[in-house]
């Protein structure tokens, strides 16, 4: 069995990952799509799917896409080259996705980031999705790498939110398996 090191950072303690069953807050389907155009939101999509999870990738999803979801997962992290393949400036995304939280509040739906590409997907474009858009979210999941300055650490500590770390990109998998409740 492959062993891998998961952290879980609430304000006043570390879980382990065998506790991750009772952090379960998410529920399907979700929506899964992009802050910043990386192409880490195709990993998101292919993790969630090996998790089992029924759930809708959609990189530029606007609030309409919402429509019968019942969680939404926001993959932070800047690319460029994305942001012009879509046709966006960073202005125009930070709009759609702010849109898109604001819809997902006004219907309940929780929000997941996740920020898979660790400290290569790291930089002042990123940095400043991650600091506008992680305080709505219910809980993040990172990989460890993308966090060795702490500014995951530090948002969710500030704003109550669970924070959980993983070694490796692949390692998602298993925690998404568990924060999500069976289909339904």
């Amino acid at each position: 069995m492959l062993m891998m090191t998961i952290l879980i950072f609430l304000p006043t303690s570390i879980i382990s990952r065998d506790s991750t069953q009772s952090l379960s807050r998410f529920h399907q389907p979700l929506l899964i799509t992009s802050a910043g155009q990386s192409a880490d939101v195709q990993i998101a999509g292919v993790l969630a799917k090996r998790a089992g999870l029924t759930a809708d990738l959609i990189k530029d999803a606007s609030s309409q896409d919402l429509a019968d979801k019942k969680s939404l997962a926001l993959v932070i992290g800047v690319s460029m080259k994305g942001l012009g393949a879509a046709g966006l400036d960073l202005e125009q995304e930070k709009s759609r996705v702010m849109g898109l939280i604001t819809e997902a509040q006004k219907k309940d739906i929780p929000l997941l980031c996740l920020h898979l590409g660790g400290e290569a997907r790291r930089g002042e474009l990123s940095d400043q999705m991650i600091q506008a858009f992680l305080p709505f979210a219910q809980m993040a999941v990172v990989v460890k790498s993308g966090n060795k300055d702490g500014l995951f650490t530090k948002i969710c500590t500030d704003e109550n939110i669970p924070l959980l770390e993983v070694d490796r990109t692949s390692e998602v998998q298993e925690p998404l398996k568990n924060i999500f409740a069976p289909n339904g």
